[in-house]
């Protein structure tokens, strides 16, 4: 057995488990909740460079041989997300402790993380579609529970909307997977690579293709079922939303990319045109949603919708070039929302609101956390050299080499929304005077611990730093992007891995 390939998955399990046995000691529970991040990161980095030295690793649970038993497998590609849903996680954890209500870490707060963080770590590295559809359920019941953790209407109302619509994305999972196992007899991504371009009747695959358009498009928030992203993201407390844009729905975008290549990649002219067609509208509808909102939190969570459409986008071209920028995009997008949302966090923290109307004279009041914001902002929007632009550049490059013109031009429309929505931003909460209607002054709200403080501070740094190391030193993380896209393209070494044969 492969331990790194195990210890992702078992680690946070522990540490859920173990959190709940100091009820009354939240320190205690904080510092067992940083083992489940940090296991996921240190395990990515292993696995990325062992991957990219020693290849696709994979391993049999149980020694029961593929395609019969439970499969681990990890290349580049879920190494890398590996890695990034680590960094994130434990950003998020760290700016949680100068935040959370002690009242939230009794109720099991970091024990759920530490679940979901489970069933991330299980839907990257599963090779079988069953135990992603268990994945993505553990997931869901974690998240449900971190989004109602804490009662009041707007939690609740929030969590009721995201559960309703989640598992309505669950019953086209099965439903796709029962009819999948139906047509070839087996569930195991390789095995299926194999098997399904056998089948006579490959238009019941593409039947097959659209459950999981379906299912996957829903968790990813793609449109036209988007709704419930800016319906529910903008009710948990800040930590667990910075964590959810994050993470969740990249999870959703990374099963997409992983079946529309290795699986459902014989009927590329309509399956991959389909997903063009969703991935312009995803971009433009959510962009027009950001643009509209006064509240900030609304306004993030609607360009998260529209930041999915970028990467559906590099799955639709269908290159190594385009799913390269697309790797690329999620690995920005997961550090910049993340640190956006956590900004988020401190600017309602000082103002004591969220609305954009009711805020002002941040950049006088607070300048470090208004050039945090600045530097995320442009990146979010695309501005060189920042890893936005480095990314979009690339999904660019490659969309006019396919002579994909038109969802290319409509990147670029959306970009300069962004940048305005950005502006809007700016000049509401940092340029402007304080509005009269705003919540009181500042020296009338709680004040904040320099400790407490610290630990907001620091992970926003941090994410920050990241982007713009990324920006600036592009071409190690761009190479790893290419390798991952080009094993992509050519699932053979990843069948070989797991199966042992060469498709």
């Amino acid at each position: 057995m492969n331990l790194l390939l195990v210890t992702p998955i078992i680690v946070p399990m522990l540490a859920a488990i173990a959190a709940l046995a100091f009820r009354e000691q939240p320190s205690v529970r904080r510092i067992i909740s940083l083992a489940g991040p940090l296991s996921m990161l240190a395990a990515g980095f292993a696995l990325l460079v062992i991957v990219d030295r020693d290849g696709i690793q994979s391993t049999n649970l149980g020694d029961w041989p593929a395609p019969f038993g439970i499969v681990l497998v990890a290349d580049l590609f879920s190494s890398f997300m590996l890695l990034m849903a680590g960094i994130v996680s434990l950003a998020a954890l760290v700016f949680s402790f100068g935040t959370l209500r002690s009242r939230n870490i009794r109720f099991g707060h970091y024990s759920v993380v530490n679940l979901m963080l489970v069933g991330v770590s299980g839907a990257f590295l599963t090779g079988d579609m069953f135990n992603l559809f268990v994945w993505f359920e553990l997931m869901l019941i974690s998240s449900f529970v971190l989004l109602a953790l804490g009662g009041g209407r707007r939690r609740i109302e929030g969590s009721v909307k995201y559960v309703a619509i989640n598992l309505l994305s669950s019953a086209f999972f099965l439903a796709g997977a029962g009819l999948l196992y139906a047509t070839t007899g087996t569930l195991n991504m390789a095995d299926l690579s194999v098997k399904i371009a056998e089948v006579d009747n490959q238009g019941l695959v593409t039947t097959i293709a659209m459950f999981f358009v379906i299912s996957f498009g829903l968790k990813s928030a793609a449109f036209p079922l988007f709704f419930w992203l800016p319906a529910s993201y903008h009710t948990p407390s800040i930590d667990v939303t910075a964590l959810f844009s994050g993470l969740l729905t990249k999870v959703g975008v990374y099963a997409l990319i992983r079946t529309f290549t290795l699986i459902f990649a014989n009927d590329v002219d309509f399956t991959h045109t389909l997903i063009m067609v969703l991935a312009g509208f995803t971009m433009v509808v959510g962009v027009v949603g950001a643009v509209a909102q006064y509240d900030y939190r609304r306004l993030l969570s609607f360009h998260i919708v529209s930041q999915i459409g970028y990467m559906l986008m590099g799955l639709s071209i269908f290159t190594p070039a385009a799913l390269a920028g697309a790797i690329l995009f999620i690995a920005h997008n997961i550090l910049v929302k993340t640190s956006l949302f956590l900004v988020g966090g401190l600017l309602a923290r000082f103002s004591g609101t969220e609305s954009l109307n009711r805020m002002g004279d941040m950049y006088r009041r607070k300048p470090v956390i208004a050039g945090l914001f600045a530097v995320a902002a442009l990146s979010l929007a695309g501005i060189p050299p920042s890893s936005g632009f480095i990314s979009k550049l690339a999904l660019v490059r490659a969309g006019i080499e396919d002579e994909a013109y038109v969802i290319t031009g409509i990147s670029l429309f959306v970009s300069l929304l962004t940048l305005y929505s950005m502006t809007k931003i700016w000049n509401s909460v940092f340029w402007r005077p304080m509005p009269e209607t705003a919540p009181g002054a500042v020296a009338e709200l709680p004040p904040v611990r320099r400790l407490n403080l610290l630990l907001m501070l620091s992970p926003i740094l941090f994410l920050v730093g990241l982007s713009a190391i990324f920006g600036f030193v592009a071409q190690p993380v761009f190479e790893i992007a290419t390798d991952a896209a080009e094993s992509l393209i050519d699932p053979s070494a990843y069948v070989q891995a797991v199966l042992g044969e060469t498709p």
